[in-house]
């Protein structure tokens, strides 16, 4: 079996990215990460939390997965240059393997580092959560519906699991456990739903997880971060035998660089034969961020980066050559806006927990998203929030909300979700309607006019670590409310996040409904989408 495996795809479904204008193409030029527009990039290539990434190759295509923890549900991203992205599908809506995803009990559990393998004409994705067991789903349309779950095995305390499939068809699968290690390699069935046997280890190391196994002339690779997330490095493992004895190597390293970990992440070939690895990066509280890296084979192992002090380490990039592709498509940045006007919600989109259905609507209200509040104490517990990613170094982030139909107790409104709560909505009280600020817990209110839509506003200033909340009563002029917030680091693995929320601190009631989202970062997007 080749290391990268090619397909012709025949049919595959086409979904609308947003495309830069040529100002917008300058402005982003300007910026400091993703496409440069001159053949080169600067690393990250996302500067959003895309966290423990995997890489294929199908094709002309590159797909990419990440983990997501308890946000629902796993994106699934496609590019045709390795540097800009767009997502087309998402694997699973929830998981229903615990009636506590249901609510934030299973913070920091679900969908922990996953893999994506391709076979026989067929996509598939494995994770593992960290209480339940390992998963899989799989589908011959990456672009489109992903089979329901499997349930490889129920067991407790595996991770970072990675299928393989031998040049015979014999199928394996490597995890590590819980706590980084040891690397563990099972037998499969060919069609990867059932293991075989109790697996035996095969690498034992510090820190080691993320497991990721290749083969290339007639040698087994696994590719795997050690050491930890803020302080490790990357190694390569390399046997004749795929059980071992395995040799290693230190492949890449922080070094010189203010990259630390580096870690975790998938290598992948393009059509022409270069080799490339995406990985991750702790950027703070945008989380995770996805990193692009040369890899050259030397003496039969894959030197990632650049090893700028020669000591036979590669250290990440900051600015390299783009990869040699033909019609590499156009430049493009992934979704985060949305109109709300269709009856599907944008990909983007994630719940804070398993959804519930029954209160949120794309149909009952045209052109509008409807939130129904749901009874919690504060925004922390509120289980009707949606939300996305942060994007770039500077945000401003939009939304018009008509609250009409807002119930005494409900609170309806935009938020950043994180260590801290940046809050800015409407709240119905006994003396009707204000207009509020929660800056993590201080409350700022002001009165609101008899008029049923507001538009609220959280502008991000990820360098400096703030926010600012804001409001307007036409759309043009905005008051700041409250005081600036300090952006808190990310929590249960996972980053801050931009929200629409809408909950009651008496009972179920109320409707919240949500005109529009725009999302302009980094000189921008943030148009209405036509």
């Amino acid at each position: 079996m080749k290391l990268f495996t090619k397909l012709s795809l025949t049919s595959i479904l086409l979904l609308a990215i947003c495309t830069l204008t040529l100002a917008q193409q300058k402005r982003l030029r300007a910026g400091v990460w993703g496409d440069q527009l001159d053949g080169t990039y600067k690393n990250p290539i996302i500067n959003a939390d895309y966290s423990d990434p995997d890489v294929i190759r199908v094709g002309k295509y590159f797909y990419m997965v990440c983990s997501d923890f308890h946000f629902m549900g796993m994106p699934i991203l496609r590019s045709t240059d390795l540097v800009n992205w767009t997502i087309i599908s998402q694997v699973y809506h929830r998981l229903d393997l615990d009636p506590k995803y249901n609510t934030m009990e299973k913070y920091g559990s679900g969908s922990w580092a996953p893999s994506l393998r391709y076979h026989n004409n067929r996509f598939y994705v494995y994770f593992c959560t960290p209480d339940e067991g390992l998963y899989m789903s799989s589908t011959t349309n990456p672009a489109g519906e992903w089979a329901p779950l499997t349930e490889v095995k129920r067991v407790r305390g595996w991770e970072d699991p990675c299928p393989f499939w031998d040049d015979n068809g014999q199928a394996y699968l490597g995890h590590s456990v819980l706590g980084a290690g040891p690397i563990i390699i099972h037998k499969m069935s060919a069609d990867g739903r059932h293991l075989l046997d109790d697996g035996k280890t095969v690498y034992q190391g510090p820190v080691s997880e993320g497991t990721k196994i290749y083969k290339r002339y007639n040698r087994y690779y696994i590719i795997i971060p050690e050491g930890g997330v803020g302080t490790g490095y990357q190694t390569a493992l390399r046997a004749d035998n795929i059980y071992g004895p395995y040799e290693r190597k230190i492949v890449l390293e922080q070094g010189s660089t203010k990259v630390n970990g580096p870690h975790q992440g998938g290598l992948v070939e393009t059509e022409a034969g270069e080799a490339w690895f995406i990985h991750f990066h702790d950027s703070g509280s945008i989380g995770r961020v996805a990193m692009l890296e040369p890899v050259h084979w030397q003496d039969g192992w894959p030197l990632m980066g650049v090893d700028f002090d020669k000591n036979g380490i590669g250290e990440p990039v900051t600015q390299y050559i783009k990869p040699k592709i033909e019609n590499p498509g156009k430049i493009n940045l992934i979704q985060t806006s949305d109109e709300f006007n269709t009856t599907r919600l944008g990909l983007q989109w994630q719940w804070n927990h398993n959804p519930d259905d029954r209160s949120w609507s794309l149909k009952s209200n045209k052109g509008y998203l409807a939130l129904t509040a749901l009874k919690a104490p504060d925004i922390k517990n509120a289980r009707n929030a949606i939300t996305q990613k942060l994007m770039g170094k500077t945000g401003e982030i939009t939304t018009a909300l008509n609250y009409a139909k807002l119930a005494a107790g409900q609170r309806a409104g935009l938020c950043l979700l994180g260590n801290y709560m940046h809050e800015i909505g409407v709240l119905k009280g006994d003396s009707g309607m204000v207009v509020y600020a929660n800056n993590n817990g201080h409350l700022v209110t002001e009165p609101l006019p008899k008029q049923p839509v507001i538009y609220l506003r959280v502008n991000v200033d990820i360098e400096h670590d703030h926010t600012t909340l804001s409001y307007s009563l036409d759309g043009k002029v905005f008051t700041p409310i409250g005081e600036v917030c300090k952006l808190s680091y990310f929590n249960f693995w996972k980053a801050v996040r931009p929200a629409l929320f809408s909950f009651n601190t008496e009972r179920d009631g109320g409707v919240a409904l949500f005109d529009w989202f725009r999302y302009g970062f980094d000189g921008t997007g943030g148009e209405k989408i036509q």
